[in-house]
């Protein structure tokens, strides 16, 4: 990363200038996007106070775009955490996607964990824009799983505008990639006439790999029970436990009494934590 020293304004000229800010955008004054001012909001960022900088983040939200390669030149080079963290926070009120390269760059290689949040934040709430570069870092195996748990989490919370992208990446060689898409589809199974979500839930149920396996038994849990319980009954005999286990959480919680003879079948495992697991799905389910 390169860095310039700058010394932060005095917490006075930092209030005048936001204050002015302020005023220009109850007016509508043009002068808004004027490069030095936009500067100076920049340099702002540092304030040590909390609602200042919130206050400064919230403006460049109303500049929108004219504010957005000031924001990208700092998140990408300024010296102080600070300033970089909160440019993300205001990257992610403009939600321009010419932000995205920049925002994978802090997200990959920002030296400081809170720029990494910020800049997962703001490719959130980029949308449909964000999701193949989200998804080329699940694909790479170079990346860090804090990295992907990052992306991750953004391609769930983008939601239906990546659900296209989401479709085609469950078909993906990373068991990465496939566990994200499980994930985010997950929150897609609710959305009316969306049968390829539900659709792709269940046949992650059958993946070759066991983390696959294992997110996709919690997330069917989200399914009708008359959809999800016959296609989790058999994950009770699964080679892997921790799938075993998952898929008696969902049982449990999807409170079908179809699921009883099976799980009561169970009540016999050799392995003390999955039959304390039945007996709570069992007594779930029992109670309605």
């Amino acid at each position: 990363m390169v860095t310039s020293e700058t010394e932060p304004p005095a917490p006075s000229e930092t209030d005048r200038l936001l204050a002015d800010v302020n005023t220009q955008l109850a007016e509508g004054n043009v002068d808004i996007t004027n490069p030095q001012q936009l500067k100076q909001m920049v340099e702002s960022l540092a304030d040590s106070r909390g609602m200042v900088r919130l206050g400064f983040v919230e403006a460049f939200g109303k500049i929108g775009k004219p504010a957005t390669p000031f924001l990208l030149e700092a998140l990408a080079n300024h010296s102080n955490p600070v300033v970089r963290r909160s440019c993300g926070k205001a990257l992610a009120k403009i939600r321009a996607p010419q932000a995205v390269p920049t925002l994978i760059d802090a997200l990959l290689n920002d030296e400081d964990t809170v720029v990494k949040s910020s800049s997962a934040g703001a490719l959130a709430r980029m949308g449909e824009a964000a999701v193949p570069k989200l998804i080329e870092v699940l694909e790479s195996a170079e990346y860090p799983q804090s990295a992907k748990g990052h992306a991750s989490w953004a391609l769930a919370f983008i939601g239906s505008e990546a659900a296209e992208h989401l479709y085609q990446a469950i078909h993906s060689e990373s068991e990465d990639v496939r566990m994200a898409v499980v994930g985010a589809i997950a929150n897609l199974v609710d959305e009316p006439g969306n049968d390829q979500a539900t659709e792709i839930l269940l046949l992650a149920l059958k993946d070759e790999s066991v983390n696959v396996r294992a997110e996709a038994a919690t997330s069917v849990s989200q399914l009708d029970p008359q959809v999800g319980v016959p296609h989790l009954i058999p994950l009770l005999e699964d080679p892997s436990q921790e799938v075993r286990r998952r898929a008696i959480l969902s049982l449990g919680k999807l409170k079908d009494e179809a699921a009883l003879p099976p799980l009561t079948a169970k009540l016999s495992d050799d392995r003390e934590e999955i039959r304390q697991l039945v007996k709570v799905a069992i007594a779930k389910i029992q109670k309605g």
